[in-house]
């Protein structure tokens, strides 16, 4: 490849934005093995999951959640106890800089569920591993058990995505950032 070529490559690669590993972006932006794990699966609705039950169970679902505890699971799962919450389709920006963008989900909680999830690496151990205040995105199966301290139902995680506490934020947070 000439010079010219490589420069050319350079400028083009510095005008591209990747969201990175936590979604600096104006939208939100799944990553690709996240893409793949999402093929055939079904947005989690906890209102239709409670009133027809055997329509769900063993389903494929995903849903997005804010970690109110975790605990020892099963099997060296985890087991957190997710605030379901839903994803805004724009995020939140402090400023028009694609990098001060983060997720965004409702302040609203909309059911709460356990979810029994393989945890690995920073997710696992860390300052930024997973725990009370981080957000996850879950892609796992609706299990026939419920959890038997609070009769909530319980997932089974096949993929998770996480945001460690301060790298996503809530609709409330529109009082001091814009769209």
């Amino acid at each position: 490849m000439s010079v010219r070529g490589l420069c050319l490559l350079g400028l083009a690669l510095a005008g591209c934005h990747s969201p990175g590993l936590y979604g600096h972006a104006r939208a939100y932006s799944p990553l690709s093995d996240e893409e793949a794990a999402l093929k055939g699966v079904k947005e989690y609705d906890p209102v239709m999951a409670q009133r027809t039950p055997d329509e769900w169970k063993g389903k494929s679902v995903t849903l997005f959640g804010v970690v109110k505890t975790r605990h020892p699971g099963p099997g060296g799962n985890a087991d957190l106890k997710l605030s379901v919450r839903a994803l805004e389709p724009r995020n939140l920006c402090d400023t028009s800089d694609e990098d001060t963008c983060r997720v965004t989900v409702s302040d609203r909680e909309h059911a709460v569920v356990h979810a029994l999830a393989r945890l690995s690496g920073d997710d696992d151990i860390g300052p930024k591993s997973v725990g009370a205040g981080s957000l996850v995105r879950i892609v796992g199966t609706l299990s026939d058990s419920v959890d038997p301290n609070d009769g909530a139902q319980v997932v089974r995680v096949t993929y998770v995505r996480h945001w460690p506490r301060d790298f996503y934020v809530l609709t409330t947070d529109r009082e001091h950032m814009r769209r």
